[in-house]
């Protein structure tokens, strides 16, 4: 089982950046995906989950309206789309997957993670 987010980078505030997240084609199918983040100093919290459908979305209220996820199953990739960014996006971001619903924002809830990308917003 692989995972591989990249696409992390130095963005000013108010810019946008696409994380993307390859995983392997047993990796990706029937299974729901997310992202995580974790600020310096802070513990890994929940971004936004993507069901193995691709219809069925979920996010964390601090980037509704702000961040898209989204599923590729051709390349087994999710995509995680962030416009308006702020410096408080700052952090290392993470995907991961987990069998079942992806209504799930607990970081144990998820069984396999992939090695993170940098995310700097400066103001």
């Amino acid at each position: 089982v692989q995972l591989q987010a990249f696409g992390g980078g130095l963005v000013q505030a108010g810019g946008s950046l696409r994380l993307s997240c390859a995983a392997s084609r047993r990796t990706f199918s029937s299974a729901s995906m997310a992202w995580f983040r974790q600020a310096p100093g802070k513990e890994r919290v929940f971004v936004a989950a993507v069901g193995w459908g691709g219809g069925t979305t979920y996010y964390a209220d601090s980037v509704k309206g702000r961040f898209t996820i989204s599923r590729d199953t051709a390349k087994n990739t999710v995509y995680l789309q962030m416009t308006s960014l702020k410096p408080e996006d700052t952090a290392v971001y993470y995907c991961a997957r987990r069998t079942g619903s992806p209504y799930i924002s607990g970081v144990s809830g998820y069984d396999y993670w992939g090695q993170g990308t940098l995310v700097t917003v400066s103001s």
